[in-house]
């Protein structure tokens, strides 16, 4: 029996694997957009220390130094393999920096085995196109030439993405917004793979093996990706066990693009500058993704079950395999704790698990808040934990306003973002 939402009671042995194949899809969606708009809480904090120019190389760094991993990742975690455009355009399908529909990616292979990809709209850039052509080149141009080539060398190191056209826009309404193609160059040197990818690499989490699922509670759909590429592929069109996968894998690229950040910061600014922006960071997204997975997955009220179901499915604390997060009631709080972990045990500074500690982390309270904004986070003991902490509502509180870094991160259009099917969902 599946869950297609979570409207009813709390659960503490709830997981996500209890949701159904059509929650699993909304989730995944969520999880997806989530990562990707961590740097929309991420990237303003560095342009606002360290000026554009520094603000466009630590956002290359980021994305070149996870996206070649978490795409390889995707591609073992749904079986699809091989070194042509085919292969390159299925690994775009499951990456967050392509949100479905908020970036609505369209894809056409050609005759010759080349392809093409073209965006009828595209959110990053609705983002963007207020704040100046300035800041449009250096997304669709400076971004964008070096990132689409290493997203591409994860499948073929002599794959080249190229535009035909890109923004800015000349008519100032054009569309598609942006259209390119993609050639595998026998001739053409071998893309080579960025120092911090290979440091990236060296993490646990880049390592990590997601635990084996059980078989699948609900039937239908597809059980990996090894068919033909569909251009047409929505999430429902996934086997319930590919979707739980599906799930992890969009978090565990969230952390890796953490990773990237912090390391890329830590570089030329060093480790504490890092933690500063990473927690700011953290802070945003925190209260973005709560309030956007708590409406997709029928949340209601404000009471503490609403809180603990929230922490249950925040993007923060997945994958499972790689944060041992709980969630239990007991009396008039929330209890949440985090045991001996992979995230616990990477050894460095770069991560926003390195940021936790006895105090609760503002990250934790934005997302109580986001449900009610009289919940307050303190420390707590509980056995066999590293890190634990309570979450009551203190009706005598002032109600909290949202953080500046959550105001920050809905700048977005993605904050308001409405998901919608592009076609009717398949049998």
């Amino acid at each position: 029996m599946t869950m297609d939402d979570y409207r009813g009671p709390f659960d503490p042995q709830f997981e996500v694997g209890m949701l159904s194949r059509r929650a699993l899809a909304v989730l995944g969606r969520e999880y997806q957009l989530a990562a990707h708009l961590q740097d929309r809480a991420g990237i303003p904090q560095v342009l606002a220390r360290y000026g554009a120019a520094a603000m466009n190389e630590i956002a290359i760094a980021e994305w070149m130094g996870a996206s070649p991993i978490y795409t390889q990742r995707m591609q073992r975690a749904l079986n699809f393999h091989g070194d042509d455009v085919a292969t390159i355009f299925k690994g775009m399908q499951f990456d967050v920096g392509a949100p479905h529909g908020f970036l609505d990616f369209r894809f056409r292979i050609l005759a010759d085995g080349s392809g093409e990809f073209w965006l009828p709209y595209c959110g990053a850039l609705m983002d963007v196109e207020p704040m100046g052509e300035r800041f449009v080149v250096g997304m669709c141009h400076h971004i964008e030439d070096p990132t689409f080539d290493a997203t591409a060398v994860a499948t073929n190191p002599r794959a080249r993405m190229r535009p035909i056209h890109r923004p800015p826009r000349v008519p100032a309404d054009r569309e598609p917004h942006c259209h390119w193609r993609v050639r595998i160059e026998p001739g053409e040197p071998a893309v080579q793979e960025t120092a911090l990818t290979t440091k990236v690499r060296q993490s646990r989490l880049a390592r990590l093996e997601l635990e084996p699922r059980a078989p699948t509670v609900e039937p239908g759909g597809w059980a990996d990706y090894s068919g033909p590429f569909d251009p047409e592929l929505q999430l429902e069109d996934l086997a319930h066990v590919a979707l739980i996968t599906v799930c992890d894998e969009f978090c565990a690229q969230g952390h890796l693009l953490v990773r990237a950040f912090m390391m890329a910061i830590a570089e030329r600014w060093g480790d504490a500058a890092a933690a500063e922006i990473a927690a700011q960071q953290w802070v945003g997204i925190a209260g973005v993704a709560a309030e956007r997975v708590a409406a997709a997955m029928g949340i209601a009220g404000d009471d503490l079950d609403a809180i603990a179901k929230l922490l249950q499915l925040h993007p923060s604390f997945h994958p499972r395999a790689y944060v041992d997060f709980h969630v239990e009631r007991a009396g008039d709080a929330v209890r949440c704790w985090i045991g001996d972990c992979t995230a616990l045990a990477e050894g460095d500074p770069y991560s926003w698990f390195a940021l936790l500690g006895p105090e609760p982390h503002r990250a934790l309270e934005t997302m109580a808040q986001a449900v009610n904004r009289r919940a307050r986070c303190r420390p707590l003991t509980v056995p066999g934990a590293r890190w634990a902490w309570a979450i009551a509502i203190d009706p005598n509180a002032e109600p909290a306003p949202d953080p500046p870094e959550v105001g920050l991160t809905k700048i977005s259009h993605g904050a308001r973002f409405h998901f919608a099917p592009r076609r009717p969902l398949r049998a």
